[in-house]
């Protein structure tokens, strides 16, 4: 588990360097999306991995390994989203911002902890390519929930959604590192 905590991080600290870079160039220009949104933007990555997998081929200059990190970077500001709402004007600072994808960041981590713990890090012995099908299922799931205005039953609500997608973005990443994607 040491070893995932620390490969986790590693993941992180490029998703942080690039989300830190992109608000240098747009600030936190996302304020202004709905979750929504964020979870449609998640899909739009999810699926385009899922297109390159099976076609064995991508007609874009961008492998599906930076997907993967848009993945976790926008669930990340989706977090932000759910508890901040959406906003008319970039409202917060990149300093604010960058606090807050710290917090949702260790949240997250932590939940992964705990599950990789009850589940015995069944994710290293998984199929690789299943990591964006478990995203997909995901969205899907946040999709119906937003549709239903946030309300369920008896299912996990959008933030955990997010985070779940997330960490299954960090576990392609975690793999491909590793070289047994």
């Amino acid at each position: 588990m040491n070893n995932t905590s620390r490969q986790y991080d590693e993941v992180i600290s490029t998703c942080r360097e690039l989300f830190i870079k992109k608000m240098g160039d747009y600030g936190p220009s996302w304020r202004i999306n709905q979750p929504s949104t964020l979870t449609d933007q998640i899909f739009i990555n999810a699926k385009r991995i899922r297109t390159v997998i099976l076609n064995g081929e991508s007609k874009v200059d961008e492998d599906i390994y930076s997907e993967y990190m848009g993945i976790i970077n926008y669930g990340i500001i989706g977090l932000i989203q759910l508890e901040y709402g959406h906003s008319d004007t970039v409202d917060m600072t990149a300093a604010q911002a960058l606090e807050l994808y710290d917090s949702y960041i260790a949240e997250t981590k932590a939940l992964m902890i705990a599950k990789n713990t009850d589940y015995g890090e069944a994710w290293r012995d998984m199929r690789p390519r299943s990591y964006v099908d478990f995203i997909l299922s995901k969205v899907q799931r946040t999709k119906s929930i937003e549709d239903h205005g946030g309300k369920t039953e008896v299912s996990e609500g959008i933030a955990a959604n997010y985070q779940d997608m997330i960490n299954y973005a960090v576990f392609a990443l975690i793999r491909h590192n590793e070289g047994t994607e």
